[in-house]
């Protein structure tokens, strides 16, 4: 390919996603990041609004920010709130949720104000989300063709270890089936779920 490609790792999970004591839903920070300029976007005012910025926030609003994202605008990748912003930002869930933007605890985008800053050097560095989707898959892009094999293991091994501890506690039998990590353009790869999950736990000793 002419670009930098992105590497998307793919886990087969052998739980049921209709079922609400089964979901798998977290985040990780990826130690090297993803490799992608990740755009903020904050639900915030006065005081607030003002530190956001300084911590690196691109677009900072309030009602105004609301409106622009109704009328359409959704140039960001992370949407971070404070829970009395949510008045504001939770009317926006048709607009928001089928992208996956939706500010929620869960996935440590609904945060105290104390905690803004943090969020979102954590979102600008490398925190992903990851979530179970309706054929039982995780999709998560842990960095581009372009890094070094060392950087993209360790990102790996961060986001099966994440996967690991998100296992419900309803699961029953096999937890992680397949693993397959392709790039943009090529073919998937398939890993040893066992092997995969075992990194993460090399990473860790």
């Amino acid at each position: 390919a002419k670009f930098d490609e992105t590497v998307e790792l793919v886990a087969n999970l052998g739980i049921d996603p209709k079922k609400a004591d089964q979901q798998v839903r977290g985040t990780v920070s990826l130690p090297n990041g993803t490799g992608k300029t990740v755009r903020v976007a904050v639900f915030a005012e006065g005081d607030l609004a003002a530190a956001a910025k300084e911590a690196g926030a691109d677009i900072v609003g309030s009602e105004d920010l609301a409106q622009r994202i109704l009328e359409g605008f959704t140039d960001f990748d992370v949407a971070i709130a404070t829970p009395d912003m949510m008045g504001k930002a939770g009317r926006l869930g048709k607009v928001l949720g089928p992208r996956g933007l939706m500010p929620n605890p869960k996935a440590g985008t609904v945060v105290p104000a104390a905690d803004l800053e943090r969020a979102i050097n954590e979102s600008k560095a490398g925190r992903v989300e990851f979530r179970l989707d309706k054929t039982a898959n995780v999709h998560v892009n842990i960095g581009k063709v372009s890094f070094d094999v060392d950087k993209l293991y360790d990102n790996l091994a961060s986001l099966m270890g994440a996967i690991r501890k998100a296992k419900p506690a309803a699961s029953k039998g096999t937890y992680v089936k397949k693993v397959t990590l392709s790039s943009t353009m090529g073919p998937g790869v398939k890993l040893d779920p066992n092997q995969a999950l075992a990194m993460d736990r090399a990473a860790e000793s």
